[in-house]
């Protein structure tokens, strides 16, 4: 005969109170500290102790390890409350047995396939840790099959951005009916140690550009480790990101990265910028995935930008493989002025990435119109060969595109002229 379910009192903070009521979804995100992993540890073992036969899956997007899990959490909580075997807790060495032959399992959902993912069927509990990095195919295979009745999906997170598939998802215009979802900062953490006082003390003092995201749950500006991440922080610090006016007198530039056409196509990103003097005024930023050039033109005569000078990487003088035409060739018909940067082979990027570095001091931004942009330089990062710790130059992924861009601006930058000295004599001017 079974013992009966003991009755334990667990104290939950008051910025989880919402998620103990039944929800098909439910979502905590926030900044380190906050406690959310220990509030879903603890809730899967109250629901693993009350409803007998409790089925659970543990996920993140990449699992390597059990150690990389939430495994060892959960087991600590369990010691914590003093749950084990004669409750129906029994830690094996990859899952853990509940009450009535139930279970929780950790899973990496990577790992799975339309078909693996089926064996998950019946589960009652989805737990996914770490979500900001759970991928939109993996929402879309993990969502219809956790479907038995009174089953719940719960994520937990510290934003990054946006655009992540979590945040769409939970924070964003339509998010599913009934979800319930909760901020928790280190404030709202009624058991935040002195320890992790100190941590959020030092980087508040030491890593000023990361603190926000970090600690406070704030969307991810710039990136640990990106290649402008110093140059990004020295820029905020002295104002130079905020509101830039243009110059009426001065040239408007459309500095491109080019993308191509089709629902894989790489994006097209845009720089407006303007030289005046010694600055360099960025002035708004433009991005299309899968577009044609009409949309990349009619966006820019839309915006006043119509008699910008354009200026194109290399392959703007190479053909499209569709239109058989150039990009260059295009945009004079379209009655705009081009300038070709040319000799941008080999070592182009670290090029690029030197001289915004050289000319960032110069730099000044409109955060509002260049907020996209900035996302993206503040993103570009190395790529690693993590086993033999080496850089790879530079990832090629969402944020490289209006990166490659705003490199071209620095490369294509012409400084001001000195003015000339002019010195008469009897013999006239020299």
């Amino acid at each position: 005969m079974p013992a009966a379910a003991r009755h334990i009192e667990i104290p939950t903070a008051r910025a989880f109170l919402p998620l103990l009521a039944p929800a098909r979804y439910k979502g905590a995100w926030g900044g380190r500290g906050s406690g959310k992993s220990h509030f879903f540890a603890e809730k899967l073992i109250d629901d693993c102790l009350y409803e007998r036969g409790m089925t659970a899956v543990c996920i993140r997007e990449v699992q390597k390890t059990l150690k990389t899990s939430s495994k060892l959490l959960i087991e600590n909580k369990l010691q914590q409350l003093g749950l084990g075997e004669r409750d129906g807790f029994k830690v094996f060495r990859e899952v853990i047995q509940t009450p009535g032959d139930g279970q929780i399992i950790f899973q990496g959902m990577q790992d799975h396939t339309a078909e693996s993912i089926k064996s998950l069927e019946g589960f009652k509990r989805a737990w996914c840790e770490e979500a900001q990095t759970i991928s939109a195919n993996s929402l879309m295979l993990l969502r219809p099959t956790i479907r038995a009745p009174g089953s719940e999906l719960w994520f937990s997170w510290n934003a990054r951005r946006k655009t992540d598939p979590v945040d769409l998802m939970l924070r964003g215009a339509e998010i599913p009916t009934g979800a319930v979802v909760v901020e928790a900062n280190w404030r709202d953490n009624p058991w935040f140690t002195d320890e992790l006082e100190q941590e959020r003390q030092d980087c508040m003092r030491a890593e000023a550009d990361q603190y926000g995201h970090i600690w406070e749950g704030e969307y991810l500006t710039v990136a640990a480790g990106a290649y402008f991440a110093k140059q990004l922080a020295q820029a905020r610090a002295e104002r130079r990101i905020g509101k830039v006016a243009a110059d009426p007198l001065m040239t408007l530039r459309a500095v491109w990265d080019i993308g191509g056409t089709g629902a894989k196509a790489d994006a097209t990103a845009i720089w407006i910028v303007q030289y005046v003097g010694r600055e360099i005024r960025f002035l708004d930023y433009y991005e299309a995935v899968g577009q044609p050039l009409a949309t990349h033109v009619g966006w820019l005569r839309d915006n006043g930008y119509g008699k910008a000078l354009c200026v194109l990487p290399h392959d703007g003088a190479q053909h499209d493989k569709i239109q058989q035409t150039t990009y260059e060739g295009a945009l004079r018909e379209a009655g705009f002025e081009v300038r070709v940067v040319r000799n941008q082979g080999a070592g182009a990027a670290n090029a690029r990435i030197e001289a915004a570095r050289r000319l960032f001091p110069s730099m000044h931004f409109d955060e509002e119109k260049c907020s996209g942009g900035l996302e993206a330089i503040g993103w570009y990062h190395e790529k690693r060969d993590t086993d033999r710790n080496i850089g790879l130059g530079p990832e090629h992924d969402w944020s490289s595109h209006g990166a490659d861009a705003f490199g071209l601006v620095a490369v294509a930058h012409e400084p001001p002229q000195a003015a000339r000295k002019i010195v008469y004599n009897t013999r006239g001017v020299v």
